[in-house]
């Protein structure tokens, strides 16, 4: 029997992920690939090893038994990896990090001046919301996460590295562009285009404006911080974004900074990855890099009206 690393890679993903639609995107390839894989894979064994069940995969006794020496063969494999990436130092590997959309706006020019020092490192990079960062981080081998803080109780450890305020944002033409010292209870007045349900601006907001007693009218829901500043502009409303997202639309004065009483929320930017995960040379470098340098390269501007 002749099975192959990259088809242990395959089965391990489509069994631990339920299916080969989530194993193709975690392993970046086309579902048709992984289907292929499996039914090599089943040929080497001369046996089933999965049952489907509607949309859902089951493991036969056939594939539960792979299943279990896949994951043992795989883990040595890793480590044989990382140990072989520890004597070469950080000159060269590969980073696998996922960030939250939000921090999109900073965090390749991060990774770039990264890169700039480490030249031949090679960066997978996710950008996702939330709940998905947090799916990748306990069901992938991503390395590290850049988001606002994780739930808790969590086996996550999460490490502070940068200030991230939350501001009120308006457009230059609305009523209270030009208004000092808004009372937050004035805001009950003005519809607001939110983040989705989940997001972690939307969890800071609402508790926030929980804590002082007063309820936001939600006129629109979207999901990106594009999507809220566009409908800002337009005079649909106001909106909540960190400040990192509001550099070229400050510049062009197409968006202000409202002056509210209690802003901005101040907030964290966290570097994430899971209890006990062991590094790799390139990995740890750019944790360390993140923790030592971020705040100066990427300090928050000056709230601009």
């Amino acid at each position: 029997m002749h099975i192959t690393l990259r088809q242990l890679q395959v089965f391990e993903a489509a069994a631990r992920l339920g299916g080969y639609t989530r194993a193709a995107e975690s392993l970046h390839l086309s579902q048709p690939a992984v289907s292929m894989q499996i039914r090599q894979l089943e040929g080497q064994a001369g046996m089933p090893l999965f049952d489907q069940i509607g949309k859902k995969l089951h493991l036969t006794d056939a594939g539960r038994t792979l299943y279990s020496h896949a994951q043992s063969i795989l883990a040595q494999v890793q480590e044989a990896q990382l140990e072989l990436e520890e004597m070469r130092g950080v000159r060269r590997g590969q980073l696998n990090i996922t960030i939250a959309s939000t921090a999109n706006y900073f965090a390749p020019r991060l990774l770039a001046a990264f890169c700039q020092r480490h030249p031949e490192v090679k960066v997978s990079l996710d950008v996702s919301n939330r709940e998905h960062i947090l799916e990748l981080l306990h069901e992938t081998d991503k390395d590290l996460a850049i988001m606002g803080r994780p739930p808790e109780p969590s086996d996550l450890v999460a490490h502070p590295f940068m200030e991230n305020p939350l501001v009120v944002i308006a457009a230059p033409s609305h009523t209270l562009a030009q208004a000092s010292n808004i009372p937050l209870a004035r805001l009950n007045q003005e519809a607001f285009i939110s983040r989705e349900i989940g997001s972690g601006t939307r969890i800071a907001v609402e508790r926030f404006f929980d804590e002082a007693g007063t309820r936001l009218t939600m006129a629109m829901e979207m999901s990106s911080n594009e999507a809220i500043k566009q409908a800002v502009q337009a005079g649909l409303g106001l909106g909540v974004v960190s400040v990192h997202t509001l550099e070229m639309e400050l510049e062009l004065k197409r968006l202000v900074i409202l002056d509210v009483q209690g802003f901005p929320i101040l907030r964290h930017w966290y570097v994430v990855h899971r209890q006990g995960k062991r590094f790799s040379a390139v990995a740890q470098a750019f944790l360390n890099f993140v923790m030592d340098e971020a705040e100066q390269l990427f300090a928050p501007q000056a709230f601009k009206r």
